[in-house]
């Protein structure tokens, strides 16, 4: 993407900081964002900053594309208040939509879940059968409906991306989400402090661990292909908890071994493992992912050398 105009919803978070900073070398960047998870230090200078919700009436949506990143983002999130969940994550992406399309933009990504596959172990296809088994997933399942809705009804293009457990460390913006963070950052930050890292269960649940920056160039692929419909986002490829820990202590020279805890989690809601199939992005748009396991925790402990 060169010389447009882009939205980032909540654009001072995690990846929509990562994403705004990387999409503002080319183009003039607005980033929207409540302070809830992100801040405006994570955002360059060129970023044009808006503190403000999506919830608003008057967002600024006079543009070529909108990346809608807004949401709560977990079932813990979701739960603390089902009411509030359903109007950030439901409402806000109405909202939001509505007024780009109001202002002539007819493209927009925005971030769906994987979680709303529940926990299997083979690779996870767009097209098998889903529930919603949790507010959380109902909220992001509503979400792609009214995308099909703004697609069908108004020809706009809607891509939904279901992230699979997006890491960067707390070297990144991802600090700030404080007790949010991905595994791969909390235990790196645990075991670099000389701290057991607490796992539910015996370790052996696993996660298809994606590298901020591949999400990143996934979403601006979307964007530039104008895909509509859902795509995974992820590497295809899972670890086991008791590997991250392996695999950090080796990089960091330490020997911490983690403490197991009863998972406080029900199991008919505790996502156990998660495996991408990423077929369908691939041939849309020709993305594979960039950053291996090895390579991604390598650089997230790099910042404590």
């Amino acid at each position: 993407m060169q010389g447009q105009r882009v939205l980032v919803t909540d654009g001072a978070g995690f990846i929509g900081s990562n994403l705004a900073n990387r999409l503002a070398e080319d183009n003039d960047v607005v980033a929207v964002d409540d302070g809830y998870l992100g801040t405006a230090e994570n955002l360059d200078d060129a970023v044009e900053f808006h503190d403000g919700s999506v919830l608003d009436d008057d967002l600024p949506t006079d543009v070529d594309v909108v990346f809608h990143l807004a949401a709560l983002s977990s079932y813990a999130m979701h739960e603390e208040n089902p009411a509030k969940g359903a109007r950030v994550n439901v409402g806000d992406f109405v909202n939001t939509v509505e007024q780009a399309r109001n202002d002539g933009c007819d493209t927009v990504v925005y971030a769906s879940t994987s979680s709303i596959y529940g926990s299997r172990t083979e690779p996870l296809p767009e097209y098998m059968d889903i529930k919603a088994r949790t507010g959380y997933e109902a909220s992001k399942l509503a979400r792609e409906r009214y995308a099909e809705y703004f697609a069908n009804h108004y020809d706009m293009n809607m891509a939904g991306m279901r992230f699979f457990s997006v890491y960067q460390g707390y070297g990144g913006a991802e600090e700030h989400k404080g007790e949010f963070d991905n595994i791969i950052a909390q235990f790196a930050d645990d075991i670099a402090n000389g701290r057991s890292p607490e796992i539910y269960g015996d370790g052996k649940q696993t996660r298809d661990f994606t590298h901020v920056s591949d999400i990143v160039r996934g979403l601006v692929l979307a964007a530039e292909n104008e895909l509509t419909g859902v795509y995974n986002l992820g590497t295809g490829r899972s670890y086991d908890f008791n590997t991250i820990v392996e695999y950090i202590n080796r990089e960091l020279g330490t020997d911490v071994e983690p403490e197991y805890i009863e998972n406080p989690i029900s199991e008919d809601v505790y996502v156990h493992d998660t495996k991408a199939d990423v077929t369908k992005f691939k041939h849309a748009t020709g993305w594979k992912p960039k950053i291996s396991f090895k390579e991604g925790v390598r650089r997230v402990c790099s910042q404590y050398e």
